[in-house]
C-alpha cells in the first residue's frame, strides 16, 4: 500500500470539493439563505432538529451541539437537538414498527410548525429523512435537506436544498460539517451581533 498516494488523493479530493463550493454562487446564496431562515427560528423562540443515518447521524448531532451549546460566541442557548439521541426510542420505534418511520414520528410528537428539520443524508434517499421530511410537510415544518451531488428523492421534499458537488461518501460528509459550521457562525453573527 503507498501512503502517501492515498493521503494525497484524499486531500486533493477534499480540496476539490471544497473548491466546487468555493465557484458555485449558487449553492454560497443556498447557504446564506439556510443561514437566514434558521435564524428567524430561533428568533421566533422557535426549534431546530436535526438527522441523519450513519455518519450523517454523527454530523447531525455535532451541528445540534453547535448551537444548544455555542459555536463562536458565549451566548444563550439556542434550542436545537439531534431526533436520534435516544437509543431506546430508535430500537423501541424500529423494533415494534420500522426503521423507515423512526424521525417522521418522532417529529409528528415534538414538532411545531414554524419549526425546522435539517437532513443530511449522503444519497438524499434515505427513507427514514423522506418519511420525516413528509411529515413536516403536513405540519408547516420547514425542511433542509444537505445531500450529495443530485439531492436524490430528497430535492423534491425539501424547502432549501444544499448538493455537495460529489458522490465519495467521506468527502460529501466532510462538507457537510464544513457548510454547517458556516451556517452556525452565521446564525450566532445574525442573532447576537446584529
Amino acid at each position: 500500500m503507498d501512503s502517501k498516494r492515498i493521503i494525497r488523493q484524499r486531500l486533493e479530493g477534499h480540496q476539490t470539493v471544497i473548491a466546487r463550493l468555493l465557484n458555485d454562487e449558487t449553492a454560497q446564496q443556498t447557504l446564506a439563505e439556510i443561514a437566514n431562515v434558521l435564524a428567524d427560528c430561533f428568533r421566533r423562540e422557535n426549534k431546530v432538529y436535526f438527522c441523519g443515518n450513519g455518519g450523517s447521524a454523527a454530523d447531525a448531532q455535532h451541528l445540534a451541539a453547535e448551537f444548544s451549546g455555542k459555536f463562536y460566541l458565549d451566548r444563550p442557548v439556542l434550542p436545537a437537538e439531534a431526533l436520534h439521541c435516544n437509543t431506546s426510542y430508535l430500537t423501541a420505534v424500529g423494533n415494534d414498527y420500522s426503521f423507515d418511520i423512526i424521525y417522521s414520528r418522532l417529529i409528528s410528537g415534538v414538532g411545531k410548525e414554524g419549526d425546522i428539520l435539517v437532513g443530511l443524508s449522503t444519497s438524499g434517499n434515505s427513507k427514514n429523512i423522506l418519511e420525516a421530511f413528509a411529515t413536516c410537510r403536513e405540519k408547516g415544518i420547514t425542511t433542509v435537506a444537505l445531500t450529495g451531488q443530485t439531492g436524490g428523492k430528497m430535492a423534491a421534499l425539501s424547502d432549501y436544498l444544499l448538493c455537495v458537488p460529489s458522490t465519495d461518501t467521506p468527502r460529501i460528509q466532510e462538507a457537510h460539517i464544513t457548510l454547517g459550521h458556516i451556517i452556525c457562525e452565521l446564525v450566532e453573527a445574525t442573532i447576537f451581533t446584529c
